[in-house]
């Protein structure tokens, strides 16, 4: 799949009366906060939830949306209607310049695609990763993966893609349940690789789970893979946990583009994402999508 050098596009409007994070107009940043924001007030810990829900009933949709003969700017564009539809600005948009308010990422793509128009096929592995920021001025964040084409019910011989795709969510699932104050950060690296490992896949090491709130990317940083940081959960933190796993070797590179993502090797890539927060006895899955309301129920 080419990845041309992106050329500035027009961005999709966005109506006034939504709040925008400060980087909509400028794609500069503000810096993350060098602390661990903990959130325990319970307006805040609603808010969150509402971007949450909010980020993955649209993450459902786009999923929903991802069949042979659309193309990933379509559902882009569906994506941004149903963000701004229930007053909340896709984050993606603008972001550091990206241009999407969507982030697609076919077959070999890892993470951070642009969508095109790129006609999906049967049997496309195809990631969507949804964010939102809300009028209360809180981020939800959430990433899926879809087999092309499939149904999801397992009849037949498993493909490649569809074992991908289903021991990276087992993954990240594994990784959630083991999760509670007290805790130490460094097992979700811990049980996420050894998956990996144990299925025949690696680990993508070069992107990480973050912080999340009031700031789109903050500590603390979770790492997919064994690695050393010695941090201990604690009620209040709130953050993604992401996993990228490749049916090949680990290792990626950037595209001309300057924001896809894809593996070295060509081989296939899955990822999947959960905002979780730690509570006073374990982990709250804030973007499960059994909580996820319907739209007209996050008025």
């Amino acid at each position: 799949m080419a990845h041309a050098a992106a050329s500035r596009v027009a961005l999709r409007a966005v109506p006034s009366r939504i709040l925008r994070p400060s980087y909509a107009d400028t794609g500069i940043v503000d810096p993350s906060p060098t602390n661990i924001i903990l959130y325990r007030d319970p307006e805040d810990i609603e808010a969150i939830r509402h971007a949450a829900r909010l980020a993955r009933r649209v993450l459902d949709l786009a999923i929903s949306l991802a069949s042979p003969g659309v193309s990933t700017l379509d559902i882009d564009a569906k994506v941004h209607d149903a963000i701004c539809g229930e007053g909340a600005y896709p984050a993606p948009l603008n972001y550091k310049g990206f241009p999407r308010s969507v982030t697609s990422s076919i077959n070999e793509e890892v993470c951070h695609g642009i969508p095109t128009g790129y006609i999906l096929r049967q049997g496309d592995i195809a990631k969507f990763d949804v964010s939102v920021f809300t009028k209360e001025g809180f981020f939800g964040d959430n990433c899926g993966t879809v087999v092309v084409g499939e149904d999801g019910k397992g009849e037949g011989e498993e493909s490649l893609a569809s074992r991908l795709n289903r021991v990276t969510k087992f993954a990240l699932d594994s990784s959630i349940r083991s999760l509670g104050p007290g805790v130490c950060l460094t097992q979700i690296g811990e049980i996420i690789e050894t998956i990996a490992e144990r299925e025949g896949f690696e680990s993508v090491e070069a992107y990480c789970g973050h912080g999340v709130g009031r700031s789109f990317h903050m500590l603390p940083f979770v790492q997919h893979f064994r690695n050393t940081t010695r941090l201990t959960l604690t009620e209040g933190m709130v953050f993604t946990i992401e996993p990228m796993f490749t049916a090949g070797k680990q290792y990626t590179k950037v595209c001309d583009d300057q924001w896809t993502v894809v593996t070295l090797d060509g081989s296939l890539a899955a990822q999947y994402e959960h905002m979780v927060r730690i509570t006073s006895n374990g982990v709250e899955v804030l973007t499960d999508s059994e909580t996820a309301p319907e739209f007209s129920d996050l008025q």
